[in-house]
């Protein structure tokens, strides 16, 4: 269990940057140990809360469970508003829907409108944006910096594009209005970044920045992506997604990409060559090899002296192979939650990088 008015925010947070600033020579673990039965875990999106339910009740059930995890040494009590990959297409005229155990979005608005017709700016009276609002506000009122708060999954800019132009549209859109896209991308980018430093203002209790990968930084972070990159050429990704991924990492003092699924891999040379892109957070994707089998993948980007996020999954042995590989198991960075039977694993783990 966790204490969260004694955990020393401090040490965690002078960890963590001497982590980003390449002063440890050990890799950094946010790695949460869940509670045996008994305290039930709160719902994965908080949108599948009625927007009716006080923002109060639900942190208070997030609080009641993180106190009953336990957190080691690098980890930290922490919980993010999840409200859905591309929850931005909601306050930008899209609109969100709630599934079994997901949650998703439709063009709202933007259905059937010409892509030159097109025109995004952040709505701030949309009821996802004002929930979200509402969350931010009562943490800090309430939590008093207690427990941290990540920041919503705004989705990448061609992501969230893809929103509105569902299907097939985006893709021939490149082909057919490559400069009507690249305003759209544009525009969806100063709405993201109004949204990302306003939602952060309403938290001057937090710990830093973090997103849903559960990484810390006392400096603006986030987790950058575009997963709808799975199905266009590098040459198409250098014209549509650096440019404004370039834009991000200028904005952001440190930042990580999520590449998502062996469709991705052409890319990653151009990421490496974003020399402000801080790391590499490689998801093998469903229905391919496990981590383990990536050697190569993990390889390339520690050579290229950039972090590596990895989430073993509680497979210590294969994510000691990995970093042990790479030869730079201190650029590594492992977020997971395992059950208290496995603790013991994980100290000894962890003993093996102190």
């Amino acid at each position: 269990m966790t204490n969260l008015d004694t955990f020393n925010w401090k040490r965690c947070s002078d960890r963590w940057d001497q982590w980003w600033n390449g002063e440890s020579d050990s890799p950094m673990f946010n790695i949460r140990i869940t509670p045996q039965e008994g305290v039930g875990a709160p719902k994965g999106y908080l949108s599948m809360y009625d927007f009716s339910i006080p923002s109060e009740q639900i942190l208070k059930e997030e609080e009641t469970w993180l106190a009953a995890c336990g957190h080691p040494e690098d980890s930290y009590p922490s919980f993010w508003l999840n409200f859905g990959p591309g929850v931005l297409a909601a306050m930008l005229g899209g609109e969100g829907h709630n599934g079994m155990e997901t949650v998703w979005f439709t063009p709202g608005r933007w259905e059937g409108v010409p892509l030159e017709q097109m025109h995004f700016q952040l709505d701030r009276k949309t009821p996802w944006f004002q929930r979200i609002e509402s969350i931010c506000r009562e943490a800090d009122r309430l939590l008093k910096g207690r427990i941290h708060v990540g920041i919503t999954d705004f989705g990448g800019a061609l992501d969230i594009l893809s929103t509105f132009l569902p299907g097939e549209a985006l893709l021939f859109a490149l082909y057919d209005a490559p400069d009507e896209v690249k305003r759209l991308t544009m525009e969806i980018h100063e709405a993201w970044f109004e949204a990302f430093d306003y939602f952060h203002s309403l938290l001057p209790s937090n710990h830093g920045w973090s997103a849903w990968d559960g990484i810390l930084s006392s400096r603006p972070y986030y987790m950058l992506q575009c997963d709808f990159s799975y199905m266009i050429s590098p040459e198409m990704f250098a014209e549509f997604v650096m440019p404004e991924l370039s834009a991000c990492c200028k904005r952001l003092e440190r930042s990580f990409y999520h590449l998502d699924g062996k469709g991705e891999l052409p890319h990653l040379p151009q990421l490496l060559a974003e020399e402000r892109l801080g790391g590499i957070q490689w998801v093998p994707g469903a229905g391919n090899p496990p981590f383990t089998e990536w050697e190569k993948v993990y390889r390339t980007i520690a050579d290229a002296g950039r972090k590596v996020w990895l989430s073993p999954g509680g497979d210590f042995d294969g994510a000691s192979r990995i970093m042990d590989a790479t030869g730079h198991p201190e650029l590594f960075v492992l977020c997971d939650a395992i059950p208290p039977e496995r603790e013991n694993d994980l100290l000894r783990f962890k003993q093996r990088y102190s």
